[in-house]
């Protein structure tokens, strides 16, 4: 029950961060009633669980955010170098980098963090492994992509 009092909590605030209607009493009532209808469904669904809605997230997922947005501001500031550099110095290439995390959640976390991250996209995932496509050499800088995986697997452990 608590599970799934929290998803339609976080599914609230996700509509109100998103649709921004706070003074419209008639809008407020129809998000309400579509979290309300999305927590029923998945509820009959049987995936209202520990796994679907961890409710055991502490300070180290925010700690791991805050560290994925400066990682991301970064790339970000190389990517627009490398497109607006006379010379666009491209040096493409697919590399492997293993993926040590337990669950799902934290290989889906490591896999989104690394598409996040611009300059590079997760192409293939395998069980143990992602097939990373990176835009420079910079950007295919396997110890970083090991650094992120073990952050990664640091937050996954604390969960």
């Amino acid at each position: 029950m608590i599970h799934a009092v929290s998803m339609g909590l976080g599914l609230f605030g996700l509509w109100l961060l998103l649709s921004g209607f706070l003074d419209n009493t008639l809008l407020l009532g129809l998000g309400v009633f579509s979290c309300v209808i999305c927590v029923y469904i998945a509820a009959r669904m049987e995936v209202v669980d520990h796994e679907a809605v961890p409710l055991q997230l502490k300070f180290g997922v925010i700690g791991y955010l805050l560290w994925l947005s400066a990682e991301i501001g970064k790339a970000n500031w190389a990517v627009t170098k490398v497109i607006l550099s006379p010379r666009m110095r491209l040096q493409q290439r697919m590399i492997t980098v293993p993926a040590g995390q337990q669950t799902d959640v934290g290989r889906v976390t490591f896999a989104n963090s690394i598409t996040l991250t611009p300059g590079t996209i997760t192409v293939e995932t395998q069980h143990n492994s992602f097939v990373v496509h990176a835009l420079t050499d910079d950007a295919a800088d396997f110890d970083a992509l090991n650094d992120m995986g073990a952050r990664v697997s640091a937050v996954e452990s604390r969960t």
